[in-house]
């Protein structure tokens, strides 16, 4: 989806819901969607914990060790805040849940402190 797309009208009415997060991070959230589902066989639903892992691993592959400052600069700390921004988007149509989905999926499904500072993948040839 493109920036020109979503900003369409959709970011207006995301921003009547939630207002906390910045544009980059509902794009970001989408992204790692997308980047979730290449990794499978097939397309699937993904749970919440699913998804938070891929925020995080998208954001670990993209901006590495600043993946956490660029997080925040969007308002995400937490997977909390990643299951907000998905379900602002199921509000206004966007994204599809299923009946057992619900915010509380994503509430400590991944800590993003952890995975920047202390489980950061540092490759074998920086520690040796």
């Amino acid at each position: 989806m493109s920036e020109i797309t979503f900003r369409d009208g959709i970011m207006d009415r995301i921003r009547l819901r939630e207002k906390r997060y910045h544009e980059r991070a509902y794009l970001f959230v989408l992204a790692a969607l997308e980047f979730a589902q290449q990794g499978l066989p097939e397309r699937r639903h993904l749970g919440g914990r699913e998804l938070a892992e891929a925020v995080r691993d998208l954001a670990i592959e993209r901006f590495g060790l600043t993946g956490r400052l660029v997080l925040e600069h969007w308002w995400v700390r937490s997977s909390a805040d990643i299951g907000d921004v998905v379900f602002a988007m199921v509000d206004t149509g966007l994204l599809m849940a299923l009946p057992s989905d619900s915010r509380e999926d994503f509430v400590d499904a991944v800590d993003l402190e952890h995975a920047f500072d202390t489980a950061y993948p540092w490759p074998s040839d920086v520690l040796a």
